[in-house]
């Protein structure tokens, strides 16, 4: 934890896509599971299965579903998809999951295409006629190559910004007011008290990065997911071992070699692995380099939360831990 904090509290060659799942086969899953359980999946955290009363939502990603969980509160009951330290770009449904889906109320996403490779079959097969909730709307995306196309493409890690998580939970407390109206108070009461603790959150990140000297403020990390972050806080990237949005991509020995070569030529003082991907390939960039490693239970927390219990088991936690991390490393 960051304890200046006044809150309490980011060559593309192969992309491995997952097996592509047909409706009639989820249905027919779904249906077999239905009479056996009446739960929600395995690797949802979710509360009552039958809501008790409370709106049900699917989210997507483990931010995402913590965004709901705070501005929801216990007027929520929430099925996470995609499991802690897991890839959000990849994902498989179990048939649980699919069920949870078809009976939401609100499915959440976070949007900018990070789930397009299974989030629109996954809907079909669950039959979901709630309402769609796409948090990314009215955020200015950063945009930066297609390593794939060479195409320019937007970049979908919103959520390293807490001011652009602000406007994400804005977003979720509208769609519950809809959802949910005769209990609009509370939930327009939990998203004031959460916009203040991103403030906090975004003041104490700026005075943290701040203590570092201006030439030290270089960073590398295992793929391109942290360029909101690196914007807001006037960092400089240097390079990732992926350099892609995607972290299923895949690199070439002379895109390797290059990134050495920058991080030598521009002195970078570590390089930072992250908890959802193999550190092997970012440990041996950093001898390579001959400079620090972060990775291993050190690593930053990309593109997921961790699971309960670790340092980034909230998103707030998680944006803590990592800047306290980058500080430590680069000072």
């Amino acid at each position: 934890m960051i304890s200046t904090f006044v809150s309490p509290i980011g060559q593309r060659s192969t992309v491995h896509h997952p097996q592509r799942l047909t409706a009639a086969a989820a249905l027919a899953a779904v249906v077999a599971t239905s009479l056996t359980a009446c739960g929600t999946s395995a690797d949802a955290d979710s509360g009552d299965a039958q809501g008790g009363g409370t709106v049900k939502v699917v989210a997507t990603t483990t931010q995402v579903a913590d965004f709901v969980r705070n501005i929801g509160g216990d007027r929520v009951t929430v099925t996470q998809l995609v499991k802690p330290n897991a890839s959000p770009h990849e994902y498989e449904p179990t048939p649980a999951a699919l069920q949870a889906i078809g009976e939401a109320a609100l499915l959440v996403k976070n949007g900018v295409g990070l789930e397009d490779e299974w989030l629109p079959r996954t809907i079909e097969a669950s039959g979901f006629d709630g309402e769609p909730v796409d948090t990314s709307t009215g955020i200015t995306l950063r945009q930066g190559e297609d390593h794939e196309t060479g195409e320019t493409a937007d970049d979908p890690h919103i959520w390293h910004n807490p001011l652009y998580v602000k406007i994400m939970s804005e977003t979720i407390e509208k769609a519950l007011i809809r959802a949910d109206p005769s209990h609009k108070a509370d939930y327009q009461d939990n998203f004031t008290a959460y916009a203040a603790k991103l403030d906090a959150l975004d003041k104490g990140i700026a005075g943290q990065i701040n203590s570092l000297p201006a030439d030290d403020r270089k960073l590398v990390t295992n793929h391109d997911a942290f360029g909101y972050y690196i914007d807001r806080y006037h960092l400089t990237y240097v390079g990732s071992v992926i350099p892609d949005f995607s972290d299923q991509a895949e690199l070439s020995g002379s895109q390797l070699d290059s990134l050495v070569e920058r991080i030598k030529k521009q002195k970078v003082k570590a390089v930072f692995g992250e908890t959802s991907l193999p550190p092997k390939t970012a440990q041996a960039i950093g001898r390579q380099s001959g400079v620090k490693v972060v990775a291993g239970d050190g690593s930053l927390y990309g593109d997921s939360l961790g699971p309960k219990g670790s340092a980034g088991d909230t998103y707030l936690k998680s944006m803590e831990f990592n800047t306290t991390t980058i500080v430590d490393a680069l000072k």
